[in-house]
C-alpha cells in the first residue's frame, strides 16, 4: 500500500450526504456543518470535511478570513473544505449573508435536509456531504491540506468517471429516489482522494510539506517504507541503504520537505495508528504496542503518554 493510501486509511473517513440545496439569484449564505446535521453517521468527536457539489448553475466561495479572490464553482465541479471552516457561498457575497442554520428544512421521511432560498433568478442546485475522520490532528495529509479544494472540471482519469457517477447520484437525490444515498457516500470517499491526489500533482516547485514529499522521489521512497513496516526496527542508515541515499543525504531532503527527521516522523506514525486501534478495535494494550513496533506495554504506554498527556487506556475511554 502506498503511503498516502495507508494515511488516508489510518483517517477512517466515512463519507455521507446530508442536504440538498436550490438556490436563486440573489444569494449569499454563511455556513459550518454541524455534527447534528450528519448523525447518526457520524459520532459527535468526529473531524468533519465539508464538500459542495454543484448540479445546476454556479456560485461564488470564500472561507472567512481567508485573503483572496472568491472560488467560483461551476457545474459538475466539487469544492472541499478540509476544516470545515465558516464560509461564505452565493451569487453576490457582497450582500448580507442568512446563516445556513436560519433557513435549512429538517428531512422528511428520512430523507435529507433541504434548503430553498434567494430571489426571483438564476437557480444553483447542488448537493452537500461530508467525511468524517475521527481527528485530523496529526494526520499529515489532512491537517495540511488548503481552506478549500477544488476538483477541476477539465481534469480527465478517475476524476471524470467519479464526476460523472456523481452527477447520477446527484440527480438521483434530487428526484427523491431511494437508495442514492448510499451510493453518494461512498462516492465521498473517492473524491476526496482524488481531489488529494490532485492537489499534490499540482503542487509549485520548491512546495514544502507531506504532499510534496511524496513528489520527491527519495523522500516517497522512505515514506512508503516506513509506512509498509512501521514496526521494523529503521535508523536512518537502513532507510538510506534502501533508498539509495546517504545517511545524511535522506536526513537533510526529509526533513526539509517533512519539517521532521524520519525517525522522529515514524514515531509519531505510530501513535496515529496506536489511536486508531484503541479507538477502533478491541486490541488490547499489548496487541496495540505490538501492532506499533514496541517491545512491551510499559515502553508503548510510556511513549504514547509522552505524545497525548495521557495514558492508552484512560485516552480509549474517553475516545471510543
Amino acid at each position: 500500500m502506498d503511503a498516502l493510501s495507508e494515511v488516508l486509511r489510518v483517517a477512517h473517513l466515512t463519507g455521507g450526504v446530508f442536504l440538498h440545496a436550490d438556490f436563486f439569484a440573489p444569494w449569499c449564505m454563511a455556513a459550518r456543518v454541524g455534527p447534528e446535521h450528519c448523525a447518526p453517521l457520524l459520532p459527535p468527536s468526529s473531524h468533519l470535511i465539508l464538500y459542495h457539489y454543484v448540479v445546476e448553475g454556479d456560485f461564488r466561495i470564500r472561507v472567512a478570513g481567508e485573503d483572496g479572490e472568491d472560488l467560483i464553482v461551476g457545474p459538475g465541479e466539487v469544492v472541499l473544505l478540509p476544516r470545515n471552516d465558516l464560509h461564505l457561498m452565493g451569487s453576490d457575497l457582497s450582500l448580507p449573508p442568512v446563516a445556513g442554520s436560519d433557513i435549512i428544512r429538517p428531512p422528511e421521511d428520512g430523507g435529507l435536509f433541504s434548503i430553498h432560498h434567494g430571489g426571483a433568478g438564476g437557480r444553483t442546485r447542488m448537493i452537500c456531504g461530508f467525511l468524517g475522520c475521527a481527528s485530523a490532528k496529526g494526520n499529515p495529509v489532512i491537517s495540511t491540506l488548503p481552506p478549500l479544494l477544488r476538483l477541476n472540471v477539465e481534469q480527465g482519469g478517475a476524476a471524470e468517471w467519479i464526476r460523472s457517477t456523481f452527477q447520477y447520484a446527484a440527480e438521483e437525490v434530487s428526484a427523491g429516489r431511494p437508495g442514492s444515498e448510499t451510493v453518494l457516500a461512498k462516492l465521498s470517499e473517492l473524491l476526496f482522494v482524488e481531489a488529494v491526489r490532485r492537489y499534490a500533482e499540482a503542487l509549485p516547485d520548491g512546495q514544502t510539506g507531506w504532499l510534496a514529499g511524496l513528489r520527491e522521489p527519495y523522500v516517497a521512497r522512505a515514506l512508503a517504507l516506513l509506512h509498509r513496516d512501521i514496526i521494523r526496527r529503521w535508523t536512518v542508515d537502513d532507510l538510506g541503504r534502501e533508498v539509495g541515499l546517504s545517511r545524511s543525504a535522506l536526513a537533510d531532503r526529509f526533513i526539509r520537505l517533512i519539517g521532521v527527521p524520519p525517525m522522529h516522523y515514524l514515531a509519531n506514525w505510530r501513535m496515529q495508528v496506536a489511536t486508531q486501534k484503541l479507538r477502533n478495535t478491541s486490541a488490547s494494550l499489548a496487541q496495540v504496542a505490538e501492532i506499533v513496533g514496541y517491545d512491551s506495554e510499559a515502553a508503548f504506554s510510556r511513549a504514547f503518554k509522552k505524545a497525548f498527556g495521557t495514558a492508552p487506556a484512560t485516552w480509549r475511554r474517553s475516545n471510543s
